[in-house]
């Protein structure tokens, strides 16, 4: 009867806590650069140079190419702030940009055939001010001044078209208003510009999480998971299948979820929230002292966590059913 009591009352619970919002990636430790070098009429420069040189460090520099298909990819770079400069025959543009860590900064550049010399000085000039339009944008985001903050992105947009972040933070304050319809409008319209942008998938999936469309959160969890992580399943990226965990979780495919959060576990022991989320699905499938034992990880990895206390309070509920 103890057992029974107690397993009623733990899903009473999360059955109220059943929507689950993805946290932070919390397992990277440097930023990267993506983005993509066009012609006037959008067609991919290949071989172009991109040079990333950090605006703290001079020895920070990094140098990369353009592929066929226009596109490049830098990893492993320090949080902080960077130039970006793409140049291929003498045309040249560049970007004053700041690193995070997390999803990979996207840089795009149009380079003009038949616009004569490179002016570095006066594409630094305009990169500037879009960068500090977008600061201010951002900071108005920030203080609540939503309204504010939509319009100056819109503005930036209109000078910088390919300013996928622009439509992306448009959606995430729409999402933050539970404004699910805009949201969805704006995370579509930055995935028309840039169809590998993280961030606007993964506030697709947050968007179609919220309205319990879990087969297309599903599936924008999956496409999330394969950009991250290079192949099927997140290729092993633990934030990846963390998130595919949680929409797994909120549609109530608890044998799924398991899947996804052990996966993480296995690329990354470390990944507390893991931890938490699979003693929960271990609680609705009725192995308590497996989720007894999961709390009791999370509770060694993260003791100040933000679910410290509900995986404290759920662990002294069921360490007596833990096999000595």
């Amino acid at each position: 009867m103890l057992r029974a009591t107690i397993r009623r009352s733990l899903l009473g619970v999360l059955v109220i806590g059943a929507i689950v919002f993805v946290a932070a990636p919390a397992s990277a430790q440097t930023g990267a650069v993506k983005g993509k070098v066009v012609d006037g009429q959008g067609g991919a420069i290949d071989g172009a140079k991109i040079v990333i040189q950090s605006a703290d460090s001079a020895a920070r520099k990094y140098e990369t190419k353009s592929n066929k298909k226009g596109e490049f990819f830098q990893i492993g770079l320090a949080p902080g702030n960077y130039k970006v400069s793409a140049e291929k025959d003498k045309l040249f543009q560049s970007f004053d940009v700041r690193v995070r860590l997390g999803d990979p900064m996207n840089v795009n550049f149009v380079l003009v055939a038949g616009a004569g010399a490179a002016n570095p000085e006066e594409a630094t000039k305009k990169a500037a001010a879009l960068r500090a339009s977008f600061d201010e944008a951002v900071a108005l985001s920030q203080a609540g001044k939503n309204e504010e903050a939509i319009a100056k992105f819109n503005e930036i947009a209109v000078s910088a078209p390919t300013c996928a972040t622009c439509f992306a933070n448009i959606g995430a304050i729409h999402l933050k208003s539970s404004k699910y319809d805009d949201a969805e409008v704006a995370y579509k319209k930055a995935l028309e510009v840039d169809p590998n942008l993280i961030a606007a998938k993964t506030g697709l999936m947050n968007v179609y999480n919220a309205q319990r469309k879990f087969d297309l959160a599903e599936k924008m969890a999956a496409e999330v998971a394969q950009a991250s992580g290079g192949g099927e399943g997140g290729g092993g990226n633990p934030d990846a299948l963390y998130n595919q965990g949680v929409v797994q979780w909120n549609a109530n495919k608890f044998q799924e979820a398991q899947a996804a959060f052990e996966g993480a576990i296995t690329a990354d022991p470390n990944h507390a929230e893991s931890h938490f989320m699979l003693g929960k699905v271990f609680i609705n499938l009725g192995k308590l002292a497996e989720a007894a034992a999961e709390f009791e990880t999370y509770l060694k990895l993260a003791p100040d966590g933000p679910n410290a206390k509900e995986a404290q309070t759920n662990f002294d509920a069921l360490k007596g059913f833990i096999k000595k």
